[in-house]
């Protein structure tokens, strides 16, 4: 009985993320095993009194739970215009902005962000938060009275 499954030669495999071969590395150059991102990110300033003020309205009108649904949203959409931005940068006729625009586009029109005929990546520079929150079942519900 050996100690190890591995046969006499083969050293032990690191922990592999699901897309790329490597490791995901962390901080400090400490390995990662999680296989996801993350989904917000919180506030830099913990006590400014326009952002908080702007969260609890936010909050209100979409009967959300907690602060973190906002930050969700606030994330995936600042991930989003990033994309959009960077895109926007490349040259029109360049392959990458060509693909990778026609996809990001689609997208949102699958969400229902866009219509049909806002399909242009300044149109996504421009999304809002509310645009968002207005597509979430939760808050259907919640403007119907259902919740």
């Amino acid at each position: 009985f050996g100690s190890s499954h591995l046969g006499p030669s083969e050293p032990p495999r690191a922990s592999t993320s699901r897309r790329g071969g490597r490791p995901r590395t962390a901080k400090m150059g400490k390995k990662s095993y999680q296989n996801y991102g993350k989904t917000f990110r919180k506030p830099k300033r913990p006590f400014e009194k326009e952002r908080l003020d702007s969260e609890m309205k936010i909050i209100g009108e979409y009967g959300l739970k907690n602060k973190r649904e906002v930050w969700r949203v606030n994330y995936a959409l600042a991930k989003i215009r990033t994309a959009a931005r960077t895109l926007l940068t490349l040259d029109e006729k360049s392959e990458q902005r060509m693909f990778q625009g026609e996809a990001l586009l689609r997208r949102m029109v699958r969400l229902g962000l866009l219509t049909e005929s806002e399909k242009k990546l300044d149109y996504v520079l421009g999304l809002t938060t509310a645009k968002i929150m207005e597509r979430r079942l939760q808050t259907k519900v919640f403007k119907l009275g259902l919740a």
